[in-house]
């Protein structure tokens, strides 16, 4: 396997794995990469180790040992993992899908991303830091994911580090009755985890947020919540082998519906019934495509919202679409979580039952100009709307803020002035 492909893949569980025995972020975080970089220049030479998930551990570890005897602090933990090191710790230490059976919580990730999610941070610091150590995302994806810019979210990723290592927050599994208090940030990583995967073009982290889902509603299965998060990104990702034909991008209509993936959708639906069932009220609020969270929806109480989502996932499969549920229930769902990204989500509804123009009145309000199916969502609607000029203009700004390869080909597409006038518009993204 290549060192990247290792890297996309088994990034997390390493951290997670250095972080249980080290029990700092920071110092687990160096010494990961140190690892990664080690074996960039030893591999390709010495050829790649039978177990590298083990072998990046130990070095790691190892590197983590030669920091702390260097530096003179931290004396006794040096002595811990030096002993470690001479008893020559079980395999299970080093096999990240090797579980302590015995823990309340089902998978060495998901223990980890409750653990980071702390309630002594703000609720948008513990998302931004779990997602930048163990969910693998860089300090530019977790950015655009927020709408915030770089500096901004690199600042507030030292900020919470540093509040950890100064107020000597325990990095420890917080006991069974404190799960639920951490919920609202466990379920934000996983979404985003998974979003990133979708709109990203990272396959491995889509099918890594479904897993940590499944651990999840395992752990939580009378949560409501959490069975409707599972049950929306099993519904999205159902569709995965139909979104791309010979590499280009094919939206939700002009998708071959054979190809999507019946049983998994029939999982997804009984989840979401479960899920309503468990939701007292019943269903109220929703999105539908996998839309980035904005952080200002971590400042509300987020009373519900996968559910809604999961609804309205569901409603994209039926053929022919009921646009006027689907707009309400983007409504209920902009007023929930107060996102401009369901907002632009209702411009697209409410356009295929009032026009272009009624969605155009509703983009227009919104702040949304460094996220790019903004701009490819404005720019159809332009189109349809008979106004060329504005919609290339917005098109070229998508395609500058696209990223990936099957994405910039139908954006370029689209500024061909010979090609046909596109029906939906973001409705798939």
């Amino acid at each position: 396997m290549a060192l990247d492909a290792v890297f996309r893949e088994q990034w997390g569980r390493v951290l997670a794995t250095l972080v249980g025995i080290l029990g700092d972020i920071e110092l687990a975080e160096e010494a990961a990469a140190e690892a990664f970089a080690i074996a960039a220049e030893r591999w390709p030479r010495d050829g790649e180790p039978s177990n590298p998930t083990r072998w990046l551990i130990t070095t790691a570890r190892n590197r983590a040992v030669d920091r702390l005897r260097r530096q003179r602090v931290l004396a006794a933990k040096t002595r811990l993992l030096a002993r470690d090191l001479e008893a020559d710790a079980p395999a299970s230490v080093f096999e990240g899908a090797v579980m302590d059976h015995s823990a309340a919580i089902p998978d060495e990730r998901l223990e980890l991303i409750f653990t980071c999610c702390h309630p002594a941070l703000a609720l948008d610091a513990q998302v931004a830091l779990t997602l930048r150590t163990l969910g693998g995302l860089s300090t530019d994806e977790i950015a655009l994911a927020f709408l915030i810019p770089f500096e901004t979210m690199s600042k507030r990723l030292t900020r919470a580090k540093h509040k950890i290592r100064d107020a000597g927050i325990p990095f420890a599994v917080p006991a069974g009755h404190q799960l639920p208090d951490r919920l609202a940030a466990v379920l934000a990583v996983v979404y985003l985890i998974f979003n990133q995967g979708w709109g990203g073009g990272r396959v491995d982290l889509a099918a890594e947020a479904i897993h940590l889902g499944r651990a999840l509603a395992t752990l939580m299965p009378d949560e409501g919540e959490v069975l409707a998060l599972l049950a929306l990104m099993l519904l999205h990702d159902a569709r995965r082998a139909a979104r791309l034909r010979d590499g280009e991008v094919v939206l939700l209509d002009d998708q071959d519906r054979t190809l999507w993936d019946g049983p998994q959708i029939a999982e997804g639906r009984e989840l979401l019934d479960r899920a309503m069932t468990r939701q007292s009220g019943g269903i109220a609020n929703a999105d539908a495509s996998p839309s980035l969270a904005n952080e200002r929806s971590f400042s509300r109480n987020p009373a519900r919202p996968y559910l809604v989502q999961a609804a309205i996932a569901d409603l994209h499969l039926q053929q022919p679409r009921d646009w006027r549920q689907i707009a309400a229930l983007y409504g209920t769902l902009a007023r929930l979580t107060g996102s401009p990204i369901v907002e632009m989500n209702r411009a697209i509804a409410v356009a295929e039952i009032d026009g272009p123009a009624a969605g155009l009145d509703i983009l227009d309000r919104l702040d949304l100009e460094h996220y790019r199916y903004f701009h490819s969502t404005r720019a159809q609607l332009l189109r349809r709307a008979g106004r060329e000029s504005e919609a290339q203009r917005a098109y070229r700004q998508a395609l500058d803020l696209a990223q990936t390869e099957p994405e910039q080909r139908f954006l370029r597409q689209q500024l061909n002035p010979g090609h046909g006038l596109p029906k939906a518009v973001a409705d798939e993204d």
